[in-house]
C-alpha cells in the first residue's frame, strides 16, 4: 500500500506533494534551509533559563552555547518577549548573554530494533559499553494515543509468571495495570520478576528517578542476560534534571509504540510513575504554575492521561503496561495514586504488613483488582479464584478473634476451611523471585486448592 501523500511547505515555497516516506526528509531539509536564528540567555533562575530574541514554540528544543560546550534545553513556557527553557543537562557554564540557537523541532530520540539489549538514557543515547546504535531512526518522543474506536478489545490473557497475579488479578494483552505500594515493600523486585516471567516477546523498561546504585543491580542481577536480550532499558537516575526524568517516561513509551506499530506484543514497565509526576511538578513550578493539590500544579494531572493512555491495544500490536506507584505513607488516597488508579485498567496493591512477615510478593489480593478478569478467564477459573478470595476474606475478618483465642471452631465453615488450608494457601501466594510459574500450572494449583475443601 502506498503511503498517503503529505503536503510539504516552508523552504520549498507554496507546497509540494510528497509521499509520506519522504515527509520527514522534506521536513528536515525545510528546517535546514531556514535562516539561522540566534537568541541569547537573559537569566537563569533555579531550574529555568530565560531566552529572548527567538520565535519559539512549546516543546521546541534549543541549543545553548555555554562556556563548557553546548547544552540542549526544551521550551516549557512562553512570556512577553521571552521563553522559559529547562535543560537536559547541568547548568554550569551558562551565563547571561550566552548565544542560543533554535533547532526548529522537538528533541529527537532513536527507535528501532537496534535498541534491543541496550541501556539508554532519556534521549536514547547508549549508557552501556556497547557499539554505536544501528538499525534505528530518529523521531520525537511525543505520540498520540490510539483513538478509542481504533483500539481492539482485550480478550487474551498476558501471563506474567506470578501465580497470585495470573490467577487472582489476571492481566490481559494490552491492559494497563498499576503496582501500588510504599517505599521498600517490593515494587521493583516484583517488576523484575514480571519482566523475566512474561510471555511478551519485547520488554521496555523505564527506570525513572531510581537510585544510581540500583540500576546496574537491577539489570545484571534481577533482569539477567536472558531477560536483557529482548529488553530495552531507559534510565534517568534521581540526580538528573527534572526534564530528563520526565523525558525518560515518554522516551520509553515511544520506543514501545514503535515495536507495537510493527505488530509486536510489548510489555512496558515503568518504575515509577510517581517520580514522573514529581518531575512534572518541578517543571510546572519552574514554569510559573501555581501549586494546587499537595503542591502538585494542575499540569501534573493533565499529563497523566496523556502518558498512560498511549499504552494498550491498537489496530496492530499491543502494549501491556505496568506502572509502579509510590504511595506517600502507604496512603492509597494520595492524589497521584488516586488519579493514576482512576485511569488504569486495574491495580495491584502491595502490603507492608505482608512484606514485614517475609511474604513475597507482598500482594494484598483482597485490595487488588483487574478490570478485565471476565474477558481473559473462563467461568471455571473465576469460580476457583472466588473460592480462594472468600477464604482469604473470611480469615482476615476473623483474625482478631483468632489472635486472642476467642474464635470457636465450627462458628463459620468458611473460616474453618481457611484455617485448615492456610499452609497450602500461603504456599500458593508466596513465590521466590527465581520461581517463575507458567500460567497453566498456576491455574492447576489453584483448582486443587479450591477443590480440596
Amino acid at each position: 500500500m502506498s503511503a498517503a501523500p503529505i503536503l510539504a511547505s516552508g523552504a520549498f515555497g507554496g507546497g509540494i506533494e510528497l509521499p509520506g516516506l519522504y515527509a520527514d526528509l522534506a521536513s528536515q531539509a525545510a528546517r535546514a534551509a531556514r535562516p539561522l536564528a540566534r537568541g541569547r540567555v537573559t537569566s537563569a533562575v533555579g531550574l529555568s533559563i530565560e531566552v529572548s530574541g527567538l520565535e519559539l514554540g512549546i516543546g521546541e528544543a534549543v541549543k545553548i552555547i555555554g562556556d563548557h560546550g553546548p547544552i540542549m534545553a526544551e521550551v516549557v513556557a512562553l512570556g512577553d518577549g521571552y521563553a522559559s527553557c529547562l535543560p537536559v543537562s547541568d547548568l554550569r557554564g551558562v551565563r547571561s548573554g550566552n548565544p542560543v540557537l533554535s533547532t526548529g523541532a522537538p528533541l529527537q530520540i532513536p527507535v528501532g530494533r537496534g535498541l534491543l539489549g541496550r541501556v539508554v538514557n532519556a534521549l536514547g543515547q547508549p549508557m552501556d559499553d556497547g557499539p554505536a546504535l544501528r538499525d534505528v531512526v530518529l523521531t520525537s518522543s511525543d505520540g498520540i494515543p490510539p483513538r478509542a474506536m481504533d483500539r481492539e478489545r482485550i480478550t487474551d490473557p498476558m501471563p506474567l509468571g506470578v501465580r497470585a497475579i495470573d490467577t487472582l488479578i489476571p492481566a490481559g494483552r494490552g491492559q494497563r495495570m498499576g503496582i501500588f505500594a510504599g517505599s521498600g515493600v517490593g515494587k521493583s523486585s516484583l517488576l523484575s520478576m514480571i519482566v523475566r516471567g512474561t510471555e511478551a516477546p519485547i520488554s521496555v523498561l523505564a527506570l525513572v528517578g531510581e537510585r544510581g546504585r540500583e540500576v546496574r543491580e537491577f539489570i545484571e542481577g534481577d533482569l539477567g542476560p536472558e531477560g536483557m536480550k529482548r529488553s530495552v532499558v531507559v534510565v534517568a537516575t534521581s540526580d538528573e534534571p527534572s526534564l530528563v526524568r520526565l523525558r525518560a517516561a515518554f522516551t520509553a513509551t515511544r520506543i514501545a509504540e514503535w515495536f507495537r506499530d510493527q505488530g509486536q506484543d510489548v510489555i512496558l514497565c515503568m518504575d515509577s510513575v510517581t517520580r514522573v509526576a514529581m518531575a512534572q511538578r518541578e517543571v510546572g513550578l519552574a514554569a510559573g504554575e501555581p501549586p494546587a493539590t499537595r503542591g502538585y500544579p494542575p499540569s501534573v494531572f493533565g499529563l497523566m492521561p496523556k502518558l498512560l493512555e498511549r499504552a494498550g491495544m491498537a489496530k496492530t500490536g499491543s502494549i501491556t503496561a505496568l506502572y509502579t506507584v509510590l504511595v506517600d505513607g502507604d496512603d492509597l488516597t494520595d492524589p497521584v495514586a488516586d488519579n493514576v488508579r482512576s485511569i488504569l485498567d486495574g491495580h495491584i496493591v502491595l502490603s507492608r504488613q505482608l512484606a514485614t512477615q517475609g511474604h513475597f510478593p507482598a500482594i494484598d489480593v483482597l485490595e487488588s483488582i483487574s478490570r478485565v478478569t471476565k474477558a481473559v478467564t473462563n467461568k471455571e477459573q473465576r469460580a476457583d479464584a472466588t473460592v480462594l478470595r472468600q477464604m482469604l476474606a473470611a480469615r482476615r475478618d476473623a483474625k482478631d478473634l483468632i489472635d486472642i483465642g476467642a474464635y470457636v471452631k465450627g462458628s463459620n465453615p468458611t473460616v474453618d476451611r481457611a484455617l485448615e488450608q492456610s499452609p497450602e494457601i500461603d504456599a500458593f501466594l508466596k513465590q521466590d523471585m527465581e520461581d517463575l510459574t507458567p500460567a497453566a500450572t498456576a491455574w492447576e494449583e489453584l483448582h486443587r486448592i479450591a477443590e480440596s475443601g
